[in-house]
């Protein structure tokens, strides 16, 4: 198999819920940061095989294959063809590793994997709404195979099985914000944001015909250990997650570009990271977000890596338990996990957080002058992505 590199990976900024983003076509968002990975790496695009693009809710301004129409919006050469995948929340991860097999194997020389979500647009679950009157997406012969829980009480589930309380995801969760404001102090994050020129809207959503440039994520809140006690839990009268301890509805865009080691020789390319494995594995479905664990133990089984040969590990905070729960099983030091802060602060643009926290590892590898990362997500339905990649 041919080794495989990253040259570059970039990300929008996350907007919040009907913040500063909303006004904006979801494939105008994608278009922009592929049009950045590309401007930024120096590559022809003319020599991009596909582009594998991750995204959840696929119906109205997402649906058509999202990734190429927002190739072709961009201005991008139209040879290039795409595809739009979906992988619940880890779909842009998914994506990557998708774009990685196509190279390794030799499909194509170069990729770019990307994802996208405007859930300020297209609200999470809207592509199996009743409303559409097409049904519902799970058959009744589901039901006796397994018990149809949701990811709110997976989250519940899991932090009783691994004895997380609620001082504890209320501790997790203020220390999510408190990494990300430092991170944006210290101008951690200014290396991979693309700015976006976003239209400004009025009080009632509509296009006030001016625009404003959005380069600073908008999830994070000025938290304290007394506000989050204050929060109501949101799946169980006793539940130990509130609003402040699970992720943010968001909006957000994120492109990585790949390529062979000798590809990139060839075109005069820089890599930065080199890709050691990548997997999708399947969990439980009742318990449902427990896919980063497992797949944590899938790569470490394959590559004969451990936690100690792990620099930086960013693992998406869908719920406090999540990431909780992982660290527990593996004794994980919590300074190395989500340095920056995760989806709690930052927020979970569904099918683009992927791309987004491969390209935040990356870049934090750059920035501390480390080697390797872990990337890993869990995903709607019990699955969970994973990639690990070394600096070059």
């Amino acid at each position: 198999m041919a080794d495989v590199v990253i040259i570059e990976a970039v990300r929008t900024p996350v907007g919040r819920r009907k913040g500063g983003l909303s006004g904006v076509h979801p494939a105008d968002l994608l278009g922009t940061a592929l049009a950045e990975v590309v401007q930024r790496s120096g590559i022809d695009p003319s020599e991009i095989g596909q582009v594998v693009t991750g995204c959840v809710s696929q119906v109205g301004e997402q649906s058509f294959n999202l990734g190429r129409t927002a190739w072709l919006a961009a201005g991008l050469p139209q040879s290039v063809a795409a595809t739009t995948v979906d992988t619940q929340c880890g779909s842009s991860q998914q994506a990557t590793n998708l774009a990685t097999a196509l190279v390794a194997a030799g499909v194509v020389d170069v990729a770019v994997a990307s994802g996208v979500e405007l859930m300020s647009r297209v609200p999470i679950g809207s592509n199996s709404s009743k409303k559409l009157g097409l049904g519902v997406p799970i058959p009744k012969t589901y039901f006796g195979q397994y018990e149809f829980t949701s990811q709110f009480e997976g989250a519940e589930r899991i932090a009783t099985k691994w004895g997380i309380d609620r001082s504890d995801t209320d501790g997790f969760a203020l220390l999510s914000q408190q990494r990300a404001a430092q991170a944006w102090a210290e101008g951690r994050f200014g290396s991979q944001i693309v700015p976006v020129e976003a239209p400004e809207l009025d009080g009632e959503g509509n296009p006030t015909g001016t625009t404003r440039t959005i380069d600073r994520d908008e999830g994070m809140r000025e938290t304290t250990l007394e506000g989050l006690g204050n929060l109501k839990p949101v799946a169980r009268p006793d539940g130990v997650h509130t609003a402040g301890s699970s992720s943010q509805i968001s909006d957000g865009a994120a492109a990585v570009l790949i390529t062979t080691a000798e590809k990139a020789k060839a075109l005069g390319l820089t890599p930065k990271a080199r890709v050691l494995d990548t997997c999708l594995v399947g969990v439980d479905p009742v318990l449902m977000l427990t896919g980063p664990i497992d797949a944590t133990r899938h790569m470490f089984a394959r590559t004969g890596l451990t936690l100690d040969d792990i620099d930086v590990v960013e693992i998406n905070e869908a719920f406090a338990s999540v990431v909780l729960a992982w660290q527990r099983e593996f004794d994980a030091d919590i300074a190395k996990t989500n340095p920056n802060g995760g989806a709690i602060a930052l927020g979970h643009p569904l099918g683009g957080t992927g791309a987004v926290l491969m390209t935040k590892a990356l870049h934090e590898l750059e920035r501390t002058d480390k080697s390797t990362a872990l990337v890993t997500m869990c995903c709607g339905g019990g699955l969970g992505t994973g990639t690990i990649f070394e600096r070059v």
